[in-house]
């Protein structure tokens, strides 16, 4: 009896074992199946995770997109506002910033939609060298709340300019300036000063007046400006990535709200109220960038464009077109009148320097070299 139940129970023991054995082996197979199984969807995933090869196609298409993107990177950009009769005025303007210039340029045209046609017109004519040295882009007028009032600060559209930040939110930097401009050095010049300012600046302007016996804001503004004289807005410099992050805008919107029956001259004066409170965020460079009659009309005070010549000729008060200011218009039509196949050389300049000439009688001709000395260097030393 007594050996009967100890077999019983060994036969059980080893059942047991048997049972225990066979259910760990199963259990070790399926995981080295499960195991492997992952493996091999792992291979497939990585597989599938590898980029694709790209076709000759789309290689050409991305280095085109990506030198597209570098030009728009490392190109000067420009803006102008083209409103009224401007049209013919602001044609001359753009020749003048091509002409001494070698960097590409990236013209941005706001405008009336009825100058558009007119202008692309006169712009498609030129000869197609000419045309592979810029690239414009055309853009309506665009103002904020009621567009007529805007519209018609001071001057038709010239306020357009304290809102460009806020529309061309893909560009950096460029240079505003006025329609009746004219450039007498390579953009290259004006644009450096970007390099020189500090963490805060934003904006590059010229003081509005060199005196204060002459000066206009000190004398007669009625609401706060910058500094002792104000500053002039006709050729502005513009960091627009720094103004998207400040309070330019609501500012400026904010200042129009409370000084609009103080204010005289529109956009500038807003932007001369801005700079009383935000000096800090102000570049000031010397007359020479914006050259106005106001310089040599009664005597000559722009001691930079005495000594180097001017820049930058600013035609202020429609000096370009009246008989006022003889050396302006003289100026301006000269390079109106010149054609892209001319030598700078032989004709341009000569032309230029017998035209200033013939206004030497004249307050501001008598100082004829300030109008000719850039332009004489820059061809001189291009033409060697």
């Amino acid at each position: 009896m007594r050996r009967r139940m100890i077999f019983k129970f060994g036969l059980t023991v080893i059942v047991v074992v048997a049972v225990c054995m066979f259910y760990v082996i199963h259990q070790q197979a399926d995981h080295n199946a499960q195991e492997s199984a992952t493996k091999q969807d792992r291979g497939v995933q990585n597989q599938s995770e590898k980029p694709k090869e790209m076709t000759k196609e789309e290689k050409l298409r991305l280095a085109q997109k990506e030198k597209k993107e570098k030009r728009w990177r490392d190109s000067i950009h420009l803006s102008i506002v083209v409103c009224g009769d401007r049209g013919n005025e602001s044609i001359t303007l753009i020749k003048s910033a091509i002409l001494f210039t070698k960097t590409y340029v990236f013209i941005h045209i706001f405008a009336e939609e009825d100058l558009h046609s007119s202008l692309k017109h006169q712009l498609n004519l030129w000869p197609s060298l000419v045309q592979k040295k810029f690239e414009y882009i055309l853009y309506g007028i665009s103002f904020p709340g009621s567009n007529q009032e805007w519209k018609m600060l001071f001057k038709p559209c010239a306020s357009q300019r304290l809102f460009i930040p806020s529309l061309l939110t893909n560009v950096d930097s460029l240079v505003y300036v006025d329609t009746d401009v004219i450039f007498l050095s390579p953009l290259e010049d004006i644009w450096f000063h970007f390099s020189r300012f500090n963490k805060t600046q934003s904006v590059a302007l010229a003081p509005e007046s060199e005196d204060r016996q002459t000066g206009w804001y000190n004398r007669f503004a009625r609401h706060p400006y910058y500094g002792e004289l104000g500053v002039n807005s006709g050729v502005m410099l513009m960091n627009l990535t720094r103004l998207r992050n400040s309070t330019w805008l609501p500012s400026i919107v904010q200042y129009y709200k409370e000084y609009k029956l103080k204010i005289t001259w529109g956009d500038q004066d807003l932007i001369n109220i801005y700079f009383h409170f935000h000096p800090d965020e102000l570049y000031v460079y010397p007359c020479e960038w914006n050259y106005r009659p106001d310089h040599c009309m009664y005597m000559s005070v722009c001691k930079g464009a005495d000594h180097s010549g001017a820049y930058v000729l600013h035609g202020s008060r429609r000096s370009m077109h009246n008989e006022k200011q003889p050396a302006f218009k003289a100026v301006y039509s000269t390079f109106k009148e010149f054609e892209f196949h001319d030598n700078l050389k032989t004709s341009f300049l000569p032309r230029l320097q017998k035209n200033i000439a013939a206004t030497s009688d004249t307050p501001c001709g008598t100082v004829g070299h300030i109008f000719t000395t850039r332009v004489a260097q820059y061809i001189n030393h291009t033409e060697k």
